[in-house]
């Protein structure tokens, strides 16, 4: 059985995947990866599907033995990686060689990293998922002594990497209206969008506090809602007037009054916050939001064309004539003040 045997392991560290979809009634949340467009890039740089399951590793990493030689591919939260000894490359694809020891170490930059593997990590599924849902107690977290399966690989094709993106250091997040909006004044919904937040420590795979400066974003008119249901990216107002975004495990109903919902598309930036960043949030229109989603969603679906070689092979190089080789290159015998 081809498989990764988890030798020494962090705390936090799940199999995940793109979730479950069609529970909400039954009171069970899609779950599934912090950040989906990392589960999206590793499946571009492996060249496979985007439904197998990977490693969602948070902090400090941990150390997997190979039993075979296994493709792999890291994305999301940048951390330290060795194969063998050997330092390798983040956002990209590399070969684990049989009974080589790989070694995740520290996030640099973000929260989430992931570890993908040609085939997808072959475990067990749960009502049409193999996501660690670990709020409903589905999955449980990864430990040392752990042996993951690992599932048939179809490619054979490594050393591919992708273009880094900035949703790392946190930024600006879009969000629409939500249920309650409009049960804000509109002065408190200016500051709202006028105020620099800091991803908060508190913060896990339920929901993310956001601090900020000043007073907080009450809303006396919603303070008589009922509890309805709710989604991963709403941002529900606590009764200190303090934001919290609920992420991929969030409850399917709550009674807070919700100022807006952050976008599909921008939920992996709000994720990879790490502790103290910097995030506002922007207003825009429903329709603006669909646009702007289906614009992301089509840009995610074709990631594949955007991976490149880590190093690139003369030989595949259509344009060759245009690349400058030997620029720079200098004698070790003769300088130009020997001239004349």
């Amino acid at each position: 059985m081809t498989a990764l045997r988890v030798v020494q392991v962090g705390p936090g560290v799940a199999v995940q995947d793109l979730g479950r979809t069609g529970f909400l009634a039954k009171g069970l949340t899609r779950g599934g990866a912090a950040d989906r467009l990392a589960v999206y890039e590793g499946a571009a740089l492996l060249k496979q599907s985007r439904d197998l399951s990977v490693l969602e590793i948070v902090g400090t990493g941990g150390t997997f033995e190979a039993t075979a030689d296994i493709r792999v591919a890291f994305t999301g939260a940048e951390m330290t990686v060795q194969i063998d000894g050997s330092a390798a490359a983040w956002n990209a694809s590399h070969i684990v060689p049989k009974g080589a020891l790989l070694v995740i170490g520290p996030t640099r930059a973000g929260t989430y990293g992931y570890l993908h593997v040609g085939g997808g990590f072959d475990t067990e599924p749960m009502l049409g998922s193999r996501a660690t849902h670990q709020s409903c107690g589905l999955g449980a977290l990864v430990t040392a002594g752990d042996t993951l399966p690992v599932g048939r690989d179809s490619d054979g094709e490594v050393g591919l990497t992708l273009p880094r993106d900035t949703r790392f250091e946190g930024g600006t997040v879009r969000i629409v209206p939500s249920m309650q909006t409009d049960d804000f004044p509109e002065e408190t919904r200016h500051r709202f969008e006028a105020t620099t937040f800091r991803r908060d420590p508190r913060a896990n795979r339920q929901g993310i506090r956001m601090d900020s400066e000043g007073e907080g974003f009450a809303a006396p008119a919603a303070l008589g809602i009922v509890s309805e249901v709710i989604v991963p990216g709403d941002i529900q107002i606590t009764g200190d007037g303090t934001p919290f975004v609920l992420m991929a495990e969030s409850q399917t109903t709550g009674g807070y009054p919700r100022i807006g919902t952050v976008l599909p598309c921008d939920l992996p930036r709000v994720a990879q916050a790490p502790a103290g960043a910097s995030l506002q949030f922007q207003l825009v229109s429903l329709g603006d939001g669909a646009a702007i989603e289906a614009r992301a969603k089509a840009d995610w679906a074709v990631l594949a064309k955007a991976a490149a070689p880590l190093v690139r092979d003369p030989a595949m190089m259509q344009d060759l004539l245009s690349y400058q080789l030997v620029g720079g290159v200098v004698s070790a015998t003769h300088t130009p003040l020997d001239e004349g």
